[in-house]
């Protein structure tokens, strides 16, 4: 808690998903003003505007706690996360208002286009003055706000390349088999049945590994391969092609092939008997 309510307050909300060097030449910007003493971040639990985060709420603060800890004039705020669900931004500043003299709301020029879709905006617009950090790409679309100022921020690095990074090398940093069975208890959580793995790495094949599946039949093929895409794409995996029909779907992730069959197409095509005949020729050119 700050001690003085009439220290001038900025606040600093977002997703933080994860929080960067990006975020923190904001908040040193925002010191640089005479009459901001203090500055608040509050890490969301959900963006009001996405469907979900790539960390979790408890991730997300922790890591911003982390990178902003050692600055007495920053305070990281858990009041959004322990809400446990969406907040929306009128809540919060209603909230930091009846604890601090908060003068300013800090958002980035990403924000601007749309910003009169904000939930009571009016009001937002008449109790505070928009803090501005520039972002290249983001015109500064200025003229429904009542009162803004500028912080001109150099950095640009955005969250989403920060996690194409993050996701990336946990990827690198797994074994073919360690995705592998990441993959086959994915499967295997949404009902998948007879999941077989091939390794083929060891001849002249078009993928390292092939995962065979059983589906439940109807849009049941379709469901597990869209749960594969949102469980390990923000992994770092990729997705390069997918055919796709009720009673079989393929998907291509460069050297791993994942076949899932209804069992009527799985018998009448015997995949297994020849993908075995594969393994078992290791050595042999095709």
């Amino acid at each position: 808690m700050f001690k003085d309510k009439q220290e001038g307050v900025a606040l600093f909300g977002g997703s933080f998903d994860p929080p960067h060097i990006g975020h923190k030449s904001v908040v040193e910007q925002a010191l640089l003003l005479k009459d901001i003493q203090r500055v608040i971040l509050v890490p969301t639990f959900l963006n009001p505007f996405k469907k979900r985060s790539f960390a979790s709420p408890q991730e997300r603060l922790a890591m911003t706690k982390k990178l902003f800890g050692k600055n007495p004039k920053v305070m990281v705020s858990d009041f959004e996360v322990q809400q446990n669900q969406p907040t929306k931004t009128a809540t919060t500043l209603k909230y930091f208002q009846s604890l601090y003299d908060v003068r300013y709301l800090i958002i980035g020029a990403d924000n601007l286009n749309g910003i009169d879709r904000w939930y009571n905006f009016e009001w937002l617009n008449q109790e505070i003055t928009w803090l501005i950090a520039t972002r290249n790409g983001y015109p500064l679309k200025t003229s429904l706000l009542r009162s803004f100022k500028i912080l001109e921020v150099n950095v640009d690095i955005s969250s989403t390349a920060i996690r194409k990074q993050q996701t990336k090398g946990q990827k690198n940093r797994m074994n073919l088999d360690e995705r592998i069975e990441r993959i086959v208890t994915l499967l295997d959580t949404k009902k998948a049945e007879e999941i077989e793995v091939f390794d083929l790495e060891k001849i002249e094949y078009i993928a390292k590994r092939v995962v065979l599946a059983n589906s439940l039949g109807g849009k049941h093929a379709a469901a597990l391969a869209d749960h594969l895409k949102t469980e390990l794409k923000p992994l770092g995996e990729e997705f390069l092609h997918i055919d796709d029909t009720e009673d079989w779907v393929v998907i291509d992730m460069g050297d791993i092939l994942i076949h899932i069959m209804s069992t009527t197409y799985r018998q009448k095509y015997s995949l297994e008997e020849f993908l075995t005949e594969l393994s078992n020729r290791k050595g042999e050119d095709f």
